[in-house]
């Protein structure tokens, strides 16, 4: 018998449909079994509410903090299929493309992002943001301009104007920028750093002011510290440079930088026992900290123990095989 022809253009189309719903719960449930509580959470919560694009974004944005981009995106740009133009979603795929070594998708999104919402301070500042991380000066500085347009007083625009002026090695205007936006703005954390940063550079003894003034504004900011610990070492004051490092370590004792230079500091001051227990916490935190292991056996070779000092090398080499310190540390040893 002839097969009627419409009815089978129905037939076609309700298995198509049936097999995009049956695609739609598997992408809803493809994170099922991750064994991340939060993210299995959410993964019940858009099965039962598949067209609920916050729910897409909120678990892309665990997946981000977890390092999972390729899931981070999928879930933004699911959520974004839904609701095309948010902001928020788009800042947040911008920031994982951006972190995932894909720079243009970084920019292409904030580019859509401002094209939504042209007069958008935050959105023109993080899009500044991009450009200068991309080296794109001037496209950087123009968007700057348009955000100065709108607000001639934003004092987050004239940092940014700093940052672009110092990339580019223009310390007069970059300096003027950074005061400009620390008179509009006096808890300007970075604004203060860089200040004290570029007239470390020039010799101007105004320096240590700028970088306690950083200080001030938060006791506990690991970046102003650190900062005021490299100034502090360019002026060969070793032993404060260990101080401020010892503070980083307070406030953050998974920061593993700041055991690892006060042991190099220790080093140069000839305190062996001291350098080596800074390298030790060092790896402690971060068992695949190549250096550590380089510098502890260095330390331990120091003391007398061979052995450990051999170790530490082999197990340098191990995580680097190609680490030429390393090798030439077990070289000298077996001569």
């Amino acid at each position: 018998m002839k097969k009627n022809p419409i009815l089978l253009i129905v037939y076609i189309l309700s298995l198509l449909i049936i097999a995009c719903g049956s695609k739609e719960n598997k992408d809803a449930a493809q994170h099922s079994t991750t064994g991340d509580p939060a993210i299995d959470e959410l993964t019940g919560k858009i099965e039962a509410n598949p067209n609920d694009p916050s729910l897409y974004a909120a678990r892309g944005g665990l997946f981000y903090e977890k390092e999972g981009y390729d899931e981070a995106i999928a879930d933004l740009q699911k959520a974004l299929s839904i609701d095309s133009t948010n902001v928020d979603y788009l800042h947040v795929l911008a920031d994982v493309y951006l972190d995932y070594y894909q720079s243009r998708q970084a920019l292409e999104t904030m580019e859509k992002a401002v094209n939504f919402y042209p007069q958008r301070i935050p959105t023109l500042l993080k899009y500044s943001e991009f450009q200068l991380i991309l080296k794109k000066y001037e496209d950087s500085m123009r968007t700057i301009d348009r955000i100065l347009r709108i607000d001639p007083q934003n004092a987050n625009a004239y940092l940014l104007f700093g940052m672009n002026f110092k990339e580019t090695g223009d310390t007069i205007r970059a300096i003027n920028s950074f005061q400009k936006s620390v008179e509009l703005d006096p808890d300007l954390i970075d604004s203060w750093i860089n200040l004290g940063q570029l007239h470390a550079a020039i010799g101007s003894k105004l320096a240590t002011r700028f970088f306690d003034n950083a200080i001030l504004i938060d006791p506990r900011n690991v970046e102003a510290l650190h900062a005021k610990a490299d100034f502090l070492q360019d002026k060969n004051d070793l032993s404060g440079a260990i101080e401020m490092y010892k503070q980083i370590a307070i406030v953050d004792p998974q920061y593993e930088e700041a055991y690892f230079n006060a042991g190099l500091l220790y080093l140069d001051l000839d305190s062996i026992a001291q350098a080596r227990q800074q390298f030790d916490f060092a790896i402690k935190v971060d068992p695949t900290f190549v250096a550590a292991y380089y510098y502890r056996g260095v330390a331990s070779e120091f003391q007398g123990n061979v052995a450990q000092a051999r170790a530490d090398y082999e197990q340098a080499l191990k995580l680097v095989p190609d680490y030429k310190q390393a090798q030439e540390a077990i070289q000298n040893l077996e001569k």
